[in-house]
């Protein structure tokens, strides 16, 4: 039986993805990209300070650290909050000492819940991406747009509130987005969104979320993917992260084009005792090196507009 010739037919089909929000675009065809002091690697280091509601619900998705025992589990949400209370300020303590800019990624509801908490990043000069509300409002195509627009434009107010101005950066809750979640993003504003992760450099998002910039927060190098989930002991991590430098760095220099290098932290599991030593050592690599430039979102953002 044949197939009728209009089955094959999809509106969206086209290279690159199917939807509007990026055009194809691969790594050979880049334009030329330098950072400041003709640096080949940026550094960009993104602690991630969360709430998770202690009566979140298990769906649409429960998110690493979110409860996952009957209530009250007051595990996880203890565990969790280890992070918010200790880990922090011990990635801070170590951020500061080798002089590495940050962008923190903060659930809006910290700033009700942890206002000395959020004080005392604003008082080290963090730049701040809006995270959310908190770990227990996922972004999906179970809200409907205006629940979600709202969830969105609390976020950035509440934020603006205490930074003075409104934050530059989104990053969605457990990575999870709606149909709707980057055009939603864009009208509110946003200069960036840390969504999208199949990059290694910014890039301009289309359609309707023309104006919006994707900065790529990779993953696979987050410690929640590499401690956490593969479970692996601190100094290979570290080996990871240095590896990933190296090819990048040569990868720059051979193709005449910077590169980013992003970490993805969660306190509550690179801030304990037995991990930030490997942290405060692989910082001090990195940042010996002639080629890294230490940046924030909002740093590499600009540098990179500029070239365009």
């Amino acid at each position: 039986m044949s197939v009728d010739p209009s089955y094959l037919t999809y509106p969206l089909r086209k290279e690159g993805m199917d939807h509007d929000l990026y055009a194809a675009s691969f790594l050979p065809e880049r334009n030329k990209i330098i950072w400041p002091g003709d640096k080949r690697v940026a550094l960009w280091v993104v602690p991630v300070l969360e709430f998770f509601p202690l009566d979140m619900a298990p769906e649409p998705i429960n998110p690493t650290g979110g409860m996952r025992r009957p209530y009250p589990d007051y595990w996880f949400y203890t565990l969790a909050d280890y992070g918010n209370r200790v880990g922090i300020y011990r990635l801070l303590e170590v951020l500061k000492a080798h002089q590495v800019p940050c962008s923190i990624a903060l659930n809006s509801r910290l700033v009700e819940r942890y206002p000395r908490l959020v004080a005392d990043c604003l008082e080290e000069d963090c730049e701040i991406i809006a995270h959310g509300r908190d770990m227990g409002a996922i972004h999906g195509d179970y809200l409907d747009e205006e629940q979600e627009r709202r969830l969105i434009t609390e976020c950035r107010d509440a934020l603006s509130a205490v930074i003075g101005a409104p934050p530059a950066g989104w990053y969605a809750p457990a990575n999870a987005l709606s149909s709707n979640t980057t055009r939603l993003v864009a009208e509110a504003g946003f200069a960036y969104s840390c969504d999208w992760v199949n990059d290694e450099l910014p890039y301009a998002m289309t359609g309707d979320a023309t104006g919006l910039t994707a900065m790529p927060l990779g993953f696979e190098l987050s410690d929640i993917r590499l401690l956490e989930e593969y479970r692996q002991r601190p100094e290979d991590y570290v080996e990871q992260v240095l590896d990933a430098y190296r090819f990048l760095s040569r990868e720059a220099e051979r193709q005449d084009t910077a590169r980013i290098l992003a970490l993805p932290l969660r306190p509550w599991i690179s801030g304990v005792p037995h991990r930030i030593k490997a942290f405060d050592g692989m910082l001090a690599e990195l940042c010996g090196q002639s080629d890294i430039w230490c940046a924030t979102g909002g740093d590499i953002l600009a540098a990179w507009k500029a070239q365009q």
